[in-house]
């Protein structure tokens, strides 16, 4: 009975994850490759918690097939990507807004200083990055940019994650 249950709650709850962050990283495709909108380094970033849940649900996936019971330590897992998706994405809102520096040096326009033109222009990047602190709005009336979108997806990611995740951990409790 109880690896019925591990394996109903790893494809259910793992499936979930996973298409969270397939639907994430598939928003950002298009809004790169369709809509053509040009990210920065932040953006870059605020990538990496997405392809970690969805590697974090296919692997809770993978173990509840396999009647194994991780449920604890991914709902762990889990909630600590969420927690830096949050983050992350707030960090990049803050530099939008103005409210502190990016902490990456991508984000900052280059330096140049001494040496001679040729050797300015040959340090010079073969295309400019996009500046982290100028936002992509999608609709340009809407002062809601990509990277507030993302933080406002990953609240109610790890909002959701602590309804679902605590009622997974009790059902995980072993009987006395």
């Amino acid at each position: 009975m109880d690896t019925d249950r591990a394996r109903t709650d790893g494809l259910l709850q793992g499936g979930l994850w996973a298409t969270a962050g397939l639907w994430a990283m598939g928003w950002v495709w298009w809004a790169q490759d369709i809509a053509g909108m040009a990210p920065c380094e932040l953006c870059f970033w605020e990538r990496w918690p997405y392809r970690a849940l969805i590697l974090l649900g296919l692997a809770w996936m993978i173990a509840g097939a396999c009647g194994l019971r991780v449920g604890r330590a991914m709902a762990v897992l889990i909630t600590l990507t969420l927690l830096a998706a949050v983050g992350i994405a707030g960090l990049h809102v803050g530099v939008e807004q103005g409210w502190w520096p990016s902490p990456l040096p991508a984000c900052a326009a280059p330096h140049f200083s001494g040496g001679t033109m040729a050797q300015r222009l040959a340090a010079m990047p073969l295309r400019p990055a996009k500046p982290c602190d100028s936002p992509n709005r999608l609709l340009g009336w809407l002062p809601v940019s990509m990277a507030m979108l993302d933080f406002i997806y990953a609240v109610v990611l790890l909002t959701s994650a602590w309804l679902i995740v605590p009622p997974v951990l009790r059902s995980l409790r072993r009987p006395r």
